[in-house]
């Protein structure tokens, strides 16, 4: 059975930041964007919310199938760009990025903010519970709940020029 597939408009993401933004009670002193899908509603809150320290942290995971052709959910991240521990150190850091599905990168990132005496708080456009593998954690901040694949209207395969290729 094929995933249910949500399609926003930047009408949509406006939306959902103006649900996040009645929801923080702190004041940050930085942002982690998780690259690629935090840095645009990372940039909409930092904007909104005048944060100026604005981090990125870049995280693979391999891609090797196991035996039972199941991709490696338990593999160890790898980081391909993350802040230097004193940016972190002893900071109210929020992280974002696009989705929560399985929770892996975001989760990563949290633990790595906290292992350099940061003070990690995630934030999500959309969670999706259903796939989420850390039982009952969840984004500290986020703006909607979902099962479906969601098509960011960043996501839209253009050409070098600009112009729309497909909807996908």
């Amino acid at each position: 059975m094929a995933q249910r597939q949500e399609m926003l408009t930047w009408n949509d993401v406006d939306r959902l930041i103006d649900h996040l933004l009645p929801q923080f009670e702190l004041t940050f002193d930085g942002m982690i964007m998780i690259s690629r899908g935090g840095i645009i509603p990372g940039g909409l809150l930092t904007e909104a919310m005048n944060i100026q320290k604005i981090l990125i942290a870049a995280v693979d995971f391999p891609s090797e199938l196991a035996e039972m052709q199941r991709p490696r959910l338990l593999a160890w991240p790898n980081f391909l760009m993350f802040p230097e521990e004193e940016l972190v150190s002893g900071e109210r850091i929020l992280i974002v990025d696009d989705v929560w599905g399985s929770g892996r990168t975001i989760t990563s990132v949290k633990n790595r903010v906290a292992a350099a005496g940061g003070l990690p708080y995630t934030c999500v456009l959309h969670f999706n519970p259903y796939r989420n593998l850390f039982g009952t954690n969840r984004p500290d901040y986020f703006a909607a709940i979902t099962d479906a694949y969601i098509v960011y209207p960043w996501e839209i395969d253009r050409d070098p020029k600009g112009s729309l290729l497909h909807d996908r």
